[in-house]
């Protein structure tokens, strides 16, 4: 089920740092590493497939890199904030704006139709 809100993903503060936060919903063990589409939970999350196993935090790992080469910034900045050993994550990119995440997810979720 897909629905157009955008409750997962908002502009978050830490420490007077800005930055976005999303919420996710993480497909380990996936055949190939891609958004999916938008998971229809309360609240909704951006569901992500992920190759890597969920097997000593590697999908954990996975979601990191993916996320910071998605954002063209470094793994430093993506964090994970909450769901370390659960598929759903809260993750904070630090120094990024809420436009910069939208500018940079709407094309993925376009051409999931």
């Amino acid at each position: 089920m897909r629905t157009t809100s955008v409750e997962w993903m908002k502009e978050h503060e830490i420490k007077g740092e800005k930055g976005v936060l999303l919420l996710i919903y993480v497909q380990p063990g996936a055949s190939k590493t891609a958004i999916k589409d938008v998971y229809a939970s309360t609240p909704p999350r951006l569901k992500i497939a992920i190759q890597a196993p969920p097997v000593d935090g590697a999908a954990n790992e996975a979601v990191i890199a993916f996320l910071a080469k998605q954002f063209k910034i470094p793994k430093a900045r993506v964090h994970l904030l909450s769901g370390e050993t659960s598929r759903q994550k809260n993750v904070w990119l630090s120094g990024v704006i809420l436009t910069q995440a939208t500018e940079t997810l709407a094309p993925l979720l376009t051409r999931l139709g």
